[in-house]
């Protein structure tokens, strides 16, 4: 079974009860063995919401993470309607696992309606993702000379495949690259076909923006999240999903970083589709503690 089909039964829950859903973890291939990763529950979340709603679609959604998900074990998914209207509904979801809340999450959905229209353009001169390397492209001479847990994040299998517009000159200025304004561009698809259900394509376009965009909040001070020098974690994600989508086509991540301070980064991203047409913004606090030269060895 392909990465992407793997997630796409991950995201299919078992329903346990009215308003109790199951969710499992990914097999022991994927990356984020060590603890559950954060994509994963704001994903299957949104779908345990999405269940308890008929007609309304999620456009918003505001999540805290509480402690690290244990990877071996299911998690449970409880969720609280909060409201039915005529045009919103809420919903309340708190994830569960050894019997206490790991995650929790309210999201609001909309009816379909007209109104009115406008947003920000598109990024100019942004390389497209087939002007892009994928990772499965560098050079073997290149990957040998990264740290072992950069080479083993961007070799590994995963059902999204990401083209950071400036990868190879990241990866070409060493396992660390220097400072560089707190930005990035990532285009991102699903590694695959997925089924023609708006609500999965949300729920994967859920998955994936947890990822790459805790990274924007670590370049300015050249480091990363991906290294030993960094102690890294999501803490809370707020999604707002603004226009019909495809996860398994290109969109493109662009993402900034405002601030950084105590220990803690702030970063925002907006997500587009190959149009142009903004289908996304995202914002995210994450922990990005320094570590000492002892404290990683």
């Amino acid at each position: 079974m392909t990465p992407i089909a793997e997630l796409v039964q991950l995201l299919d829950l078992e329903a346990l009860e009215v308003n109790l859903f199951r969710g499992h973890n990914p097999p022991e291939s994927w990356p984020f063995r060590t603890r559950v990763f954060g994509g994963q529950v704001l994903a299957q979340a949104l779908v345990a919401a999405q269940r308890t709603v008929e007609t309304a679609a999620a456009h918003s959604m505001h999540a805290y993470f509480i402690i690290a998900g244990d990877p071996q074990i299911p998690i449970v998914y409880q969720v609280e309607r909060v409201r039915d209207g005529r045009s919103f509904a809420t919903r309340r979801v708190v994830a569960v696992q050894h019997g206490r809340p790991i995650f929790i999450m309210s999201v609001s959905f909309h009816i379909a309606e007209d109104g009115l229209d406008h947003q920000m353009a598109m990024p100019e001169g942004v390389p497209t993702p087939e002007e892009v390397p994928s990772a499965r492209d560098l050079p073997k001479e290149l990957l040998d000379s990264l740290a072992p847990s950069v080479r083993n994040y961007w070799t590994r299998p995963r059902p999204v495949e990401l083209r950071p517009v400036n990868l190879m000159q990241r990866l070409r200025a060493g396992n660390v690259a220097p400072p560089a304004e707190p930005q990035q561009k990532v285009w991102f698809r699903a590694d695959g076909a997925l089924p023609d259900d708006p609500a999965l394509h949300r729920a994967v376009l859920a998955y994936a923006s947890d990822m790459t965009l805790l990274e924007t909040t670590t370049v300015v001070h050249g480091t990363s999240v991906l290294g030993d020098r960094i102690q890294a974690a999501s803490l809370d994600h707020a999604l707002w999903l603004h226009r019909p989508l495809k996860a398994d086509d290109w969109l493109l991540y662009v993402q900034d970083s405002p601030s950084a301070h105590g220990a803690r980064g702030l970063a925002r991203g907006l997500i587009y589709d190959r149009t142009g047409r903004l289908v996304a913004s995202v914002a995210q606090e994450g922990l990005i503690r320094p570590v000492s030269p002892t404290a990683a060895a």
